[in-house]
């Protein structure tokens, strides 16, 4: 660890957690975003997953204090958001900002505007907009309004120009601000999930406590275009994940097989068998493939937490 705080923070500060394995090239320019903050952060905590090629050069010159935890067990983003979002709270923060290590505020006013919001709306947790790097008119993963998918931004105001807020939806891992005591009340991600899905889990418990939050449509984070995962079906009515990568592919359903067994989700849970049987059976002509989809999503239900097989 360096950088650590021997007093107490300012009141109203801001302490950043970022999480990173093996992507310094890119940590380089989220870390950039963060230090010219019109707000200034206060503090920022990096956990590093990936210690064997360490970022604590890329940490260190950023130009804000910093604390570097690397970590030789790889605690994924569940449990390196966990850790950084508790070390956060250890320091004195009033506020923890979330940020990816392949993705960034898209201009200096990002943290301000996200504050300014949470306030004037009583806010326990407020997130930018996540929009494709290469076009941020575009968003980087498509975004589901009951029964409808959106991929543009100018989407989501619902065709209101003035508006500035979408409550009850959220992106939480990707420049997303927490106040402190709303982690009081929902709690750090779930180390056992590892990656995909933890950041589902965590809407769920924000849903489930009562407190108000919502996504600021004043200010974005920009981050690679996820959408392709997202394959359509019944002339784009209905999608369904299915990432190409074998260890993505496990965390995904087998997490999802979890999610969707817990209070508050078990009626989408249901409709999942559908919507996957629908996508595998008759659109991919896949039956290998839902059975695939069907074990790993009874290990989630069953709460078999082991890590991918490599």
């Amino acid at each position: 660890m360096s950088g650590s705080v021997s007093a107490a923070l300012p009141a109203d500060s801001v302490v950043a957690v970022v999480v990173t394995r093996h992507r310094t090239g890119l940590l380089v320019d989220s870390l950039a975003a963060m230090a010219k903050q019109t707000h200034p952060v206060s503090h920022l905590v990096v956990v590093d997953n990936g210690p064997d090629q360490p970022a604590r050069a890329v940490v260190e010159a950023c130009g804000l204090p910093v604390t570097y935890l690397p970590s030789w067990h790889n605690l994924g983003g569940a449990g390196g958001f966990a850790l950084g979002m508790l070390h956060a709270l250890a320091l004195g923060a009033r506020w923890v900002w979330l940020g990816d290590d392949d993705g960034r505020a898209a201009d200096e006013h990002v943290l301000a505007t996200l504050l300014d919001t949470a306030r004037r709306h009583d806010l326990a947790v407020v997130s930018p907009v996540v929009a494709d790097q290469a076009d941020p008119e575009t968003l980087a993963f498509p975004l589901r309004r009951g029964l409808r998918w959106h991929r543009g931004r100018d989407a989501l105001g619902g065709g209101d120009p003035t508006a500035e807020l979408l409550p009850g939806i959220a992106s939480f891992f990707n420049g997303a601000l927490f106040r402190a005591d709303t982690l009081d009340v929902v709690g750090v991600p779930d180390l056992r999930l590892f990656v995909r899905g933890d950041e589902v889990e965590m809407h769920r418990r924000v849903v489930r406590s009562g407190l108000p939050f919502g996504t600021c449509l004043r200010a974005a984070y920009v981050h690679p275009n996820g959408s392709d995962e997202f394959k359509p079906m019944l002339g784009g009515r209905l999608h369904a994940q299915d990432p190409e990568d074998p260890v993505k592919r496990y965390y995904t359903y087998r997490n999802r097989g979890y999610l969707f067994g817990q209070r508050g989700m078990r009626l989408i849970g249901a409709l999942e068998v559908f919507r996957f049987g629908w996508y595998f059976l008759i659109s991919k002509r896949d039956p290998a493939g839902f059975a695939e989809w069907l074990r790993l999503v009874r290990l989630g239900r069953r709460e078999r937490f082991h890590r991918a097989p490599h």
